[in-house]
Formats: C-alpha cells, sequence, structure tokens
C-alpha cells in the first residue's frame, strides 16, 4: 500500500453523497510502503516502511479555499508547538506552456490556484512560487523548514486534487438537483512521521520540549541504600502524571549526573540521607544546575506550571 488516498476515496463513494454533506473530512494514521532504492534510504528521513497522519478533504469548488486556510492553520500550529520558526511555504503551480501534462480544466486549475494563493497571503505566510512544479492532478503548497544546522526539509503538505476524483467517479447531487465532482484536498501536517521526529531530534538536538520528552525527571540515589526511597518518590511523582525513571546503577554520583545531562532529561532528583529524612529532593535542571531542596509536591507543581506556561504561549 503505498498511499492511503484510494481507501478514502472509497469510503466516500460508499453512499450517495448531497452539497450538504461537504466537506467530509477522513483522517488517519496510515502506514504506507514504497520501494526506495538502496541509495535513496537515509535514517530515519527516508525509509521504506513509514507512518503518514494522512487526511483527504472532498469539498465543492466555493469551499476550496475555506478548507485550505484552515489546514494551513493546523501546519502553522504544529510548527509553533515544536518551535520550527525557519520555514517557506513553497507553491508549487502548473506550466502554463505545457499544459498537456496535467488534467482538469482551465477553469478549475485557475480557482484552485487562486485559492492556494489566496489562502497563503491570508495567513501571511512566507512563500516561494515555483512554476512547473505542480502535481499532475493539481497545484499544491509545500512547507519546507529549516533545522538547527540550515538544512532544508519537506515536511507538511496541501495538495488540490482533480484527478481521483475523476478516477474514482466520485459525486454529489448539487443544489440544483445535479450530479457534480467534489475536488478533493490532501493534507499530511506533518508529511511521514518517521521524517518529522528525525528532524525534530536534529533540530532540537534532542533537548525536547518539558511537555513532549519520553522522561521528564530522573532520580538518582547517591548510594544503593536509598534506591527504595528513589521508587517511592517514582511511585509518587507517577501519580501526579510526571513520566520519571530511576538511575539504580551502582556508580558515583557524579558519573550518574554526566550520564544523565548526556540523555537531555529535563530534571535530576539527587536523593540520599537528608532527603530520605525530610521526605524532600533536590533538583538539578538539564543545563541550569541545582535549583535547591523541595517536597515532591513542590516539584510536581514546578513541572506542571511550566507545561501550563509553554501551553499559554502556544494557544495565545
Amino acid at each position: 500500500k503505498p498511499m492511503n488516498c484510494p481507501h478514502h476515496c472509497e469510503i466516500y463513494k460508499n453512499k450517495p453523497r448531497s452539497y450538504k454533506d461537504l466537506p467530509l473530512r477522513l483522517a488517519e494514521f496510515g502506514t504506507v510502503y514504497r520501494y526506495e532504492q538502496s541509495g535513496e534510504l537515509h535514517g530515519l528521513t527516508r525509509v521504506r516502511g513509514f507512518t503518514q497522519d494522512d487526511a483527504h478533504i472532498f469539498c465543492r469548488p466555493d469551499q476550496l479555499k475555506e478548507e485550505f486556510v484552515k489546514v494551513i492553520d493546523i501546519v502553522l500550529y504544529i510548527f509553533k508547538t515544536l518551535n520550527f520558526d525557519k520555514f517557506t511555504a513553497q507553491i508549487s503551480l502548473r506550466d502554463p506552456n505545457n499544459k498537456e501534462k496535467y488534467i482538469g480544466s482551465d477553469e478549475n486549475w485557475h480557482k484552485a490556484e487562486q485559492a492556494i494563493i489566496e489562502a497563503a497571503k491570508e495567513r501571511g505566510l512566507e512563500t516561494t512560487v515555483e512554476i512547473g512544479e505542480a502535481a499532475f492532478y493539481g497545484p499544491k503548497l509545500d512547507f519546507m523548514v529549516k533545522d538547527a544546522i540550515g538544512r532544508k526539509w519537506q515536511l507538511g503538505t496541501i495538495q488540490v486534487d482533480y484527478n481521483l476524483p475523476e478516477r474514482f467517479d466520485l459525486e454529489y447531487v448539487g443544489e440544483d438537483n445535479q450530479k457534480h465532482r467534489p475536488i478533493m484536498i490532501h493534507r499530511a501536517p506533518f508529511g511521514s512521521m518517521e521524517r518529522f521526529v528525525a528532524v525534530l531530534i536534529e533540530h532540537t538536538a534532542g533537548k525536547f520540549p518539558l511537555w513532549l520528552t519520553p522522561e521528564q525527571a530522573v532520580i538518582l540515589p547517591i548510594s544503593e541504600k536509598f534506591n527504595n526511597y528513589a521508587k517511592k518518590v517514582e511511585n509518587l511523582l507517577n501519580n501526579y502524571d510526571i513520566r520519571t525513571l530511576v538511575d539504580e546503577r551502582n556508580e558515583k554520583i557524579g558519573k550518574k549526573i554526566r550520564d544523565n545531562e548526556l540523555k537531555r532529561i529535563p530534571f535530576m532528583l539527587i536523593v540520599g540521607e537528608k532527603e530520605e529524612e525530610t521526605e524532600t529532593i533536590s533538583v538539578r535542571k538539564q543545563g541550569e544546575g541545582d535549583k535547591g531542596t523541595m517536597t515532591i509536591a513542590d516539584f510536581a507543581h514546578l513541572i506542571q506550571s511550566e507545561i501550563n506556561e509553554t501551553l499559554k504561549e502556544i494557544n495565545d
């Protein structure tokens, strides 16, 4: 299965559709497979089996621009959430001197291209226009993201498609009681999940946002005899929904701190005799050092406040 599109077309075709049913939006995280040549494979950025956050929107011509704007908003929200601030939007249009390469009427192409250009302008996107780069079935908008070392990657993509609705003979009954062909929008804000994660790891150098990082804190007992207290702290923090693990290795505390700094775990919680007696933890923050001693409840509040502040900034 190289793509999810035909499956969504079959779902659309499963029953008669009216203009009142549109837009119809179908989305899935679908696994697809493509037999890339061995020389083209590259880490997580180009693989043979990957997961697409794929969606297809079936709409009327008069709904095209509005739906396009909504999809742009989803892409921008994702980029803002993950702090991708260096990106450009590439508008790919057909070659007006070589129209036989493309399917669909001149009128439909003009409407689709104008809808994309206007939607991008409405959202204040920094755009480049590439003539002749459109797919044969319709124009598209690709989001090109720069990672931390300046390399460009195509992540999100939004495409207008007149071909598949025709190939699958998709129809809806219009307000005039006649049959019409819907327009199909392909949208994948992440593109491939594998590529997105690869670019995110490169972009952040492994230092994920606190809300996203797999382990938010690691507990470091200064010797094996404090492992039980470390386990108790772990259980209490898990009750606060804080993702925590215990470094139980029989190593010196300095080595444990260095090793866990390299793992980019945001917080290190050091526990020893004093902490066990007072039921507290000594807190170190990744890249910032010692944050003092605090109770488990106070530390949980610190984490939750930091995450809430980040989410508030994203949603403002």
